[in-house]
């Protein structure tokens, strides 16, 4: 046999010297053979380096492959990237696989990324959704039993389980922890567009904590920020107000970005910071980097076992997990206002 290709089923059935079909009953555990008839397919198996197409054999079948598809906004983000980790490790004793796609924030690629997966026949699908995307398209997957859940954001359109981190809780507590350091006008550098969940969820942390407190909500403190130069820029517009604020809430890990290279590139040590979600290194900073640190990993590993009930029976209501975020004080957020 020439090691330029593959070997087949019908290489294995040539060197046993049986049909096609009693190998593919010996691999699939599908009908009656012999113990010795399936030893020396094994045997076969193993000196050939013969693997089936599980895909081929799903579409044939109409079964569904051992992988679970994930779909995330941009592969490079380590955020993402600790998400898949988390799933990794909840299915590796069940034997799936991971795919992972990206949909660069783009609804329409994210579904050319969707049918890909369902032509593979994914045992479940996960996608993180993209920034105004419709849903609607999944309801016949979603009925026909197919396990469907939303990360970081709820899908769209559709009734679905999903996983998401604490953002109005964990917006407070980083607001509260401000105010408690004696700071009252304190600026939100959200994220872009403000229809995203994320933002709507954190801006309204923000302002329910500052209402609480006794705290005019200034909507002149409020900026958006889609990248660090920008939310950069946002931060010279804040602090240039005739009543600037002496603190800055940013509510993703590019704002905050952008924030510290401002602030540090204008000698600024007297504005508090504090960020949602960590940034790596930020306690090397001087000062640390105050944050809401998410649990990426977390959220990650609640969505496949979402997925694994899902899989194991599970018929109930779709539901929605919360993962708790944590504050860690480092420094910036514990800078006081100036005096006056």
């Amino acid at each position: 046999m020439a090691t330029s290709r593959r070997p087949t089923l019908a290489d294995v059935a040539e060197r046993v010297g049986v049909s096609a079909k009693t190998v593919s009953r010996v691999l699939n555990s599908d009908g009656p053979v012999s113990a010795a008839t399936r030893e020396k397919v094994m045997a076969a198996v193993t000196e050939l380096g013969f693997r089936p197409n599980l895909m081929a054999r799903n579409m044939r079948v109409g079964a569904r492959d051992s992988t679970i598809g994930l779909i995330v906004p941009q592969i490079a983000n380590p955020f993402f990237g600790s998400v898949a980790d988390g799933i990794e490790d909840a299915i590796r004793d069940r034997n799936l696989t991971l795919l992972l796609g990206s949909s660069d924030e783009d609804p329409e690629k994210e579904q050319v990324v969707v049918s890909s997966f369902l032509a593979r026949r994914v045992t479940a699908l996960m996608i993180v959704p993209s920034v105004d995307g419709d849903h609607r398209y999944l309801r016949r997957e979603r009925s026909s039993g197919l396990p469907l859940i939303f990360i970081d954001r709820p899908g769209s359109g559709v009734t679905a389980d999903a996983v998401v981190s604490a953002n109005t809780e964990g917006t407070h507590d980083g607001v509260a922890h401000l105010i408690a350091h004696g700071h009252r006008r304190i600026g939100f550098i959200g994220d872009v567009p403000s229809s995203l969940y994320t933002r709507k969820q954190r801006q309204r942390g923000y302002r329910a904590t500052l209402q609480a407190a006794g705290i005019p909500y200034d909507p002149a403190l409020v900026a958006d920020a889609h990248s660090p130069t920008v939310a950069g820029g946002a931060v010279r517009r804040l602090l240039a107000l005739p009543q600037p604020p002496t603190a800055l809430f940013t509510a993703n890990n590019f704002a905050s970005l952008g924030a510290l290279t401002t602030l540090s590139a204008d000698r600024r040590k007297d504005v508090a910071l504090v960020g949602f979600d960590d940034l790596p290194l930020a306690d090397l900073l001087e000062p640390g980097l105050s944050v809401i640190a998410q649990d990426p990993a977390m959220l990650g590993r609640e969505a496949a076992l979402l997925a694994l009930s899902r899989l194991d029976g599970d018929r109930t209501a779709a539901r929605t997990a919360t993962v708790p975020t944590r504050l860690i004080p480092r420094g910036s957020g514990e800078l006081p206002p100036p005096p006056g």
